[in-house]
C-alpha cells in the first residue's frame, strides 16, 4: 500500500514566534531537537532536525551528518508545511513501533522526507512546532476554508472508493453516540383533600406480560410517590392515590361501553412521494371512521433522515394523508411520532377531541446497538374516554432467513418502550399495560417457500390459506415466539409484497423475491371486533401494497353520577377503615444472591409479598438517606411500587443487569454486587432486602490504558491486581507488577482480535454496522474475549461488528479523550487541524483511533458489495470516538454532532487529500 501523508500542520501568517523550549500542553519537556534521516534518491543520509530563531523568525535547522556543510534553515512562515505520513502498518504485529516519516516543504523550495525512528520524540518535537503554530495563528489568524457540507462528501464517495489501496491498513478512527434519552417519571402532584371527586382514573393493566421479561435497563428513578414521603403533605397525597387505585379497581360500577370505530392502515412507501390521492386507501367505507392511526415505513431512505435529520417527505405524507381522510367528517391530527422511516399519524374527530388526553409518543431504535433507527417502532399512547390506548407502528428486520432477528426486534420494542403519564401513581407504563393494544407495519416475515413460482402459482389458484401454512408470523404465533397474545383478522387479500413499483407485477428483478404478507394489523385487549382486513391494489407508488382494517371498539364512557356515588362511599369506608387497621405485608425472602454476574447478562430472582393486613395498601421501593434512588444502576425491581388489595399476593422481580453506565466501577472494583433496598409501606413500616453476589470483570468497560497493559485474558488477571492497575492509570504511574511489565501493546489485543476478524472476514458483507447481532452471539463473543485470546471469534459478522461498536461505547474514556472534545468541534473545518488534534492523545488512545480509521478506509473500498457509505461511518462514529464529557451530554446541539461528524470526514477522506 502506497503511504499517505496526512496533513500534520497548518500553514501560518509570517511574523513574530514564542520562545523556545516553553514546552508543549501535557508533554513536559520541549523537544528542540530529533536525530534520524533524510530520505534522498533511495538514500538514508543520517541528520539532525532542531528549532531555531534567525532575524526574530522561528524555522527548522537541517543539519547532516555526513558532511560538515552549513545547515539548512526553513523558515516557519505562511508557505511552510510539516506533514507526518500515515503509517504503513498491516493488521498483524500491533506491538511494532515503526518511528515517523516527515515531509517538509519550504517557501519556494522542494518538500524533503525524513524519517525519524524515535517515535515518540518525533511526535514531541512535531508538538513543539505546532505550539509555534498556534502562536502565529493566534497573531494573525488564518481563515478558514469552507467546511464542505456532508451531502458535497458524499459525493466523493466514489473516488475514495477508487483511491484506497489494497493490502495494507492505514490509520484513524471515531463514533457518534445515538444514546437513548432517559426516562422522566411524570410530576402532577395534588396535594390535600378534596371536597370534589378527582378525575376518573384508569385503572392500571396489572397483567405483566411475559415478554416483559427483557424489561427496560433505564436506571430506576425516584417517583412522585416515593417523594411524597418526605413531604410535609404526603399524608395526604398516600390518601389520594389509594382513593384513585380504590376507584380503580371498582370501575365497572360506573362506566358504560359506547363503540367507536376506528380505522388503522399500514404503508411501506419504499422512499417515495405521493403521486396519487390515497382516498383509495383512507376512505374505504360509507362511515366516516372516529379515529384514524395511519402508519409508514421506509418514509424517507436518505442517508439525512437515517441519523435524525429533517425529511421533506414527512409534510409531503403529511399532506396527502389530510387532503384524503374521510369527505363526511372533520378531523384534527392528535399526534403524530417519526424516527427515521418510520411515521404514525393519529387522527380524530373534531368533537372527539376533548374525550382524549395523557397523550404520550415513544420510539424504539432496534438496528445496531439498540439505537440505529433504520428498523425499529414507534408509537403513540392516549386515554380515550376512560379506555387506554396503544398504538405501535413497526418496521422489523428484513430477509426470509432472519424471522429470529424480527422475533428479537419485537421482543426489543416490547421491554424497551415506555411511556412517562402524568398520572403519577404510573410511574413507567409499557406496551402491554393498555386495555387496547393496536400493532401495525411491515413486520416483514416471510414465507418459508423458497420457490417464486410455487408462491405465484397458489395464489393465482387462489390457495392462499395453504399459503398461509408456510407463513412465518403465523408459525412464530402458534410456537409463542413473539406476538403470542395477540390476534390476527383473517387474511383474504393476496401477499403485499414484492411488487415492481408503479405496477401490479410481481417483483421481476434479478433477485426475484417471493411474494409475502409482510404489511400486518393486529390487535389485542377486549371489545374490539374488526369489520374488514384489506389490502388496496389500486395504489401502485410503491413496492408495497397499502392494509387497512376497520376495528369497532367498546370505549368506557364514565357516567358521573354513580361516579360521584362511588367516590363518597369510598372516602367514608376509608375514614372507618384508617382508624381501625394499619397496613401490612409478608414478604417470601428478604436476602438474595446473584453470582458470576457479568456485563450485558441479565439475571433475575423473584420473590412475593402478600397484604396480611386488613386495608388497601400501597407500597413502594424508596431511596435510602442522601441517596437519589433505590438502588444502584445496575439493580431494578419490576414493579417498583404499587397497591395490593387484603390477601392478595404480587410477584416482584429483582433484575440484575450492568450496562455500559455500570460496568467500570465494576471493573475497577470501586463497586461490588451489593446493596440494600428500602420496602416502603404507606402508613405502615419499612422492609429491607439484602442483594450480595460476585462480578465477573470484562474487558468492556476497562480503560485502554489499562487493557494495553494485559497481556493475558482479563479473567486470568488477579483481581486486586486489575484494582492496582486502573488506580496506576489514574495516577499515571507505573505498576510493580507482572501485568505492567514489558512494552505496552499499541492496541489492546480484544479490539485487534474484533477488528482482525472483521479486516478478513466481513470487508464483503451487506449492511455491514446497520445490520443488528444475536443477542446470544453477543454474550459468546464478550465471554469469548473475557476468557481466551481466540484464534477465531464466535458468531456472525454483524454481531462481531455490533461487538466493536459496543467495546469502543463502554470506554470509560473514550478513544478521543474528553479533555480534546471541544478543540476537535472547534477545529473540524481544516484537516490539518483535526491531525493536529490527535498528536495530542495519549500513546494508546493515538494508536487506537490511527488503527481503527485505517480498517474504515479500507471498508470503504468495498462500498458497492458491503453497502457501506461514508456519511454513515462518519456519522456512527462520531458518537463513538468523539463523544462530549458526561457535564455535556444533554447539550449537544446538532450543529455540534455535525462538526464531529466533520471531524471524522477528514481522516476517512485522507487517502484523496494526500
Amino acid at each position: 500500500m502506497e503511504p499517505r501523508a496526512a496533513a500534520w500542520g497548518l500553514p501560518v501568517s509570517g511574523g513574530g514566534c514564542p520562545g523556545l523550549g516553553s514546552g508543549t500542553r501535557g508533554r513536559g519537556a520541549a523537544v528542540q531537537s530529533v536525530a534520524g534521516a533524510e530520505l534522498r534518491a533511495g538514500r538514508r543520509e543520517p541528520c539532525v532536525l532542531s528549532l531555531a530563531r534567525r532575524g526574530g523568525r522561528c524555522g527548522i535547522l537541517i543539519q547532516s551528518q555526513e558532511d560538515s556543510s552549513d545547515p539548512d534553515y526553513i523558515p516557519i512562515n505562511s508557505r511552510f508545511r510539516c506533514v507526518q505520513e500515515a503509517e504503513e502498518t498491516l493488521l498483524i504485529d500491533i506491538a511494532a513501533n515503526t518511528g515517523c516519516k516527515v515531509r517538509i516543504q519550504g517557501e519556494e523550495a522542494v518538500e524533503r522526507l525524513f524519517e525519524i525512528p524515535d517515535e515518540e520524540r518525533c511526535l514531541g518535537f512535531l508538538a513543539e512546532v505546532q505550539s509555534i503554530q498556534e502562536a502565529h495563528l493566534k497573531a494573525s489568524p488564518v481563515e478558514p476554508k469552507d467546511s464542505s457540507t456532508w451531502h458535497q462528501v458524499e459525493k466523493n464517495l466514489p473516488g475514495l472508493s477508487q483511491a484506497s489501496s489494497s493490502g495494507a491498513l492505514e490509520f484513524e478512527d471515531d463514533f457518534t453516540a445515538l444514546s437513548l434519552e432517559e426516562k422522566r417519571n411524570g410530576q402532577n402532584h395534588q396535594a390535600g383533600s378534596r371536597r370534589e371527586p378527582p378525575p376518573p382514573p384508569v385503572p392500571q393493566n396489572r397483567q405483566f406480560h411475559r415478554e416483559r421479561e427483557g424489561s427496560s435497563r433505564d436506571q430506576p428513578k425516584v417517583t412522585n410517590t416515593m417523594r411524597k414521603m418526605f413531604l410535609p403533605s404526603s399524608q395526604s397525597g398516600q390518601r389520594e392515590g389509594l382513593i384513585k387505585h380504590l376507584l380503580a379497581k371498582r370501575e365497572k360500577a360506573y362506566v358504560n361501553l359506547h363503540n367507536f370505530r376506528f380505522f388503522v392502515g399500514t404503508w411501506n412507501v419504499n422512499g417515495q412521494s405521493p403521486d396519487s390521492s390515497l382516498e383509495p386507501w383512507l376512505v374505504c367505507d360509507a362511515e366516516p371512521p372516529d379515529v384514524y392511526c395511519i402508519g409508514f415505513q421506509e418514509l424517507d431512505l436518505s442517508t439525512e433522515a437515517f441519523f435524525y435529520f429533517d425529511s421533506v417527505k414527512e409534510q409531503e405524507w403529511l399532506a396527502a394523508v389530510e387532503k384524503a381522510l374521510h369527505p363526511h367528517a372533520k378531523y384534527k391530527k392528535v399526534q403524530m411520532v417519526r424516527l427515521v422511516g418510520m411515521m404514525l399519524l393519529i387522527f380524530a374527530k373534531k368533537d372527539q377531541l376533548s374525550n382524549i388526553r395523557e397523550i404520550v409518543t415513544e420510539s424504539v431504535g432496534t438496528g445496531v446497538m439498540g439505537k440505529m433507527g433504520n428498523k425499529g417502532g414507534v408509537a403513540v399512547r392516549f386515554v380515550f374516554h376512560n379506555t387506554t390506548f396503544c398504538i405501535v407502528n413497526s418496521h422489523l428486520a428484513a430477509h426470509v432467513e432472519d424471522f429470529e432477528r424480527r422475533n428479537q426486534d419485537y421482543k426489543d420494542i416490547c421491554a424497551r418502550m415506555s411511556f412517562v403519564t402524568p398520572d403519577e401513581s404510573l410511574p413507567h407504563v409499557n406496551i402491554m399495560k393498555h386495555d387496547v393494544v393496536i400493532w401495525l407495519g411491515d413486520l416483514n416475515y416471510r414465507l418459508c417457500l423458497p420457490d417464486a413460482s410455487e408462491v405465484k402459482s397458489l395464489i393465482s389458484k387462489n390457495e392462499l390459506q395453504k399459503l398461509l401454512t408456510y407463513d412465518q408470523l403465523n408459525i412464530q404465533r402458534t410456537q409463542k415466539k413473539a406476538f403470542a397474545d395477540f390476534t390476527e383478522g383473517e387474511i383474504k387479500f393476496i401477499p403485499t409484497y414484492k411488487y415492481d413499483s408503479k405496477t401490479d407485477r410481481w417483483d421481476s428483478s434479478g433477485k426475484c423475491r417471493v411474494p409475502a404478507w409482510c404489511d400486518r394489523i393486529l390487535w389485542r385487549g377486549g371489545n374490539i371486533t374488526q369489520l374488514r382486513y384489506g389490502s388496496h391494489m389500486d395504489l401502485k407508488t410503491s413496492d408495497h401494497k397499502p392494509v387497512s382494517a376497520l376495528f369497532r371498539i367498546g370505549v368506557k364512557v364514565v357516567d358521573e353520577q354513580k361516579y360521584r356515588k362511588l367516590f363518597e362511599d369510598i372516602v367514608r369506608l376509608m375514614d372507618r377503615m384508617e382508624n381501625d387497621f394499619l397496613p401490612s405485608l409478608e414478604l417470601s425472602r428478604r436476602e438474595f444472591e446473584f453470582q458470576n454476574v457479568k456485563f450485558r447478562q441479565l439475571q433475575k430472582q423473584k420473590f412475593q409479598i402478600t397484604n396480611n393486613g386488613q386495608v388497601t395498601c400501597h407500597f413502594s421501593f424508596i431511596p435510602k438517606l442522601n441517596d437519589n434512588h433505590y438502588c444502584k444502576p445496575w439493580l431494578r425491581a419490576e414493579p417498583c411500587e404499587g397497591y395490593l388489595e387484603p390477601d392478595e399476593s404480587t410477584d416482584i422481580s429483582l433484575d440484575v443487569y450492568v450496562s455500559k453506565d455500570s460496568v467500570t466501577l465494576l471493573n475497577s472494583g470501586e463497586d461490588k454486587i451489593e446493596d440494600i433496598l428500602v420496602l416502603h409501606l404507606d402508613r405502615g413500616k419499612d422492609y429491607f432486602l439484602t442483594i450480595s453476589g460476585t462480578y465477573l470483570p470484562s474487558c468492556f468497560g476497562t480503560s485502554l490504558e489499562a487493557l494495553c497493559r494485559m497481556r493475558r485474558p482479563i479473567r486470568e488477571v488477579p483481581v486486586t491486581k486489575l484494582i492496582d492497575l486502573e488506580k496506576s492509570v489514574l495516577q499515571m504511574g507505573a505498576l510493580d507488577s507482572e501485568e505492567a511489565g514489558g512494552t505496552p501493546l499499541q492496541v489492546p489485543k480484544e479490539m485487534w482480535l474484533l477488528v482482525d476478524h472483521l479486516f478478513k472476514h466481513a470487508c464483503h458483507q451487506e449492511d455491514l454496522f446497520q445490520t443488528p447481532g444475536m443477542q446470544e452471539e453477543l454474550e459468546q463473543i464478550i465471554d469469548c474475549l473475557d476468557t481466551s485470546i481466540p484464534e477465531t471469534i464466535p458468531g456472525s459478522n454483524h454481531s462481531v461488528a455490533e461487538a466493536l461498536l459496543i467495546f469502543l461505547e463502554a470506554l470509560p474514556e473514550p478513544v478521543i479523550c474528553y479533555e480534546l472534545y471541544q478543540r476537535c468541534l472547534d477545529w473540524s473545518h481544516s484537516s490539518r487541524l483535526c491531525r493536529q488534534v490527535i498528536f495530542q492523545l495519549p500513546r494508546c488512545h493515538r494508536s487506537v483511533f490511527r488503527y481503527l480509521m485505517s480498517f474504515l478506509r479500507e471498508l470503504l473500498r468495498y462500498s458497492e458489495d458491503n453497502k457501506v457509505s461514508v456519511t454513515m461511518i462518519a456519522a456512527l462514529f462520531s458518537s463513538l470516538l468523539l463523544r462530549p464529557p458526561p457535564n455535556l451530554v444533554t447539550k449537544q446541539s446538532q450543529q455540534d454532532r455535525q462538526r464531529a461528524i466533520n471531524f471524522l470526514y477528514s481522516f476517512l477522506l485522507a487517502g484523496d487529500e494526500e
